[in-house]
């Protein structure tokens, strides 16, 4: 299925490595915009999703996407001009070290569904291999890019395994980002969490909220929580 069609715009991924999935819907819809963003970056934009939801969800009048993949960048840059939101949206075909080299802008808000498969195992699929893993892009280089890019009062947002977010925590806090939201990500009641999304200010809070999002009680039965969040988008919700 190339063709994924959301209540307010469709995205076509047949070129893109990396499909739509929970991990870059959940983005989307969760990340917060509570600072009302002039300008946004997606970093590793992949087919679009989480740019586009942000255009949706968002009056942001820049929305930038950064893509090192040539076929995952042209289908990007098809999936932003087919969109309600064309004149908003622009990707970038290069990677993040050239990204910043020269930074034109700052951004109110940067998200990331990093690749993030720390593993030794490779497939004999380069350009998937290139979506996944974290060697692509390692954490360290997207936490300094996001000090470099952030605006004073900048939200900086990703999803990462639950098993890095210790790591990830003590790494965006010798830059000087501080968490403001954590929601862990389970996929059933009984599962372990496996995702964190975290999101990132450059002011420190104290009592931040820290929550629990389970996906599903069932196989499609999805709780009120998840409902909630991705209601906006997905066409069966």
């Amino acid at each position: 299925m190339s063709k994924f069609q959301f209540k307010q715009f469709a995205v076509e991924q047949d070129r893109c490595a990396m499909k739509i999935g929970t991990d870059g819907v959940l983005l989307g819809a969760w990340t917060p915009i509570t600072n009302n963003p002039y300008s946004i970056l997606d970093i590793g934009a992949g087919t679009g999703i989480i740019a586009l939801m942000l255009a949706q969800r968002s009056n942001a009048e820049q929305i930038d996407a950064l893509e090192i993949d040539e076929d995952a960048y042209e289908q990007a840059t098809d999936n932003f001009e087919n969109s309600p939101w064309s004149d908003r949206l622009f990707c970038y075909h290069a990677g993040l070290d050239e990204f910043v080299e020269e930074p034109e802008d700052e951004y109110d808000i940067i998200v990331s569904n990093p690749p993030f498969y720390n593993e030794d195992y490779k497939t004999d699929n380069e350009q998937r291999d290139l979506a996944r893993f974290a060697d692509a892009m390692p954490f360290e280089e997207l936490i300094e890019a996001a000090d470099l890019l952030l605006s004073e009062n900048g939200i900086f947002s990703v999803i990462i395994p639950f098993k890095e977010e210790e790591s990830f925590l003590a790494l965006a806090n010798e830059y000087e980002l501080y968490p403001m939201k954590i929601t862990r990500v389970k996929g059933t009641p009984t599962t372990e969490i496996k995702r964190s999304l975290l999101a990132f200010t450059r002011n420190k809070t104290i009592d931040f909220p820290i929550d629990e999002l389970i996906i599903e009680t069932a196989r499609h039965i999805y709780t009120p929580e998840y409902i909630s969040l991705t209601q906006e988008f997905y066409l069966k919700m």
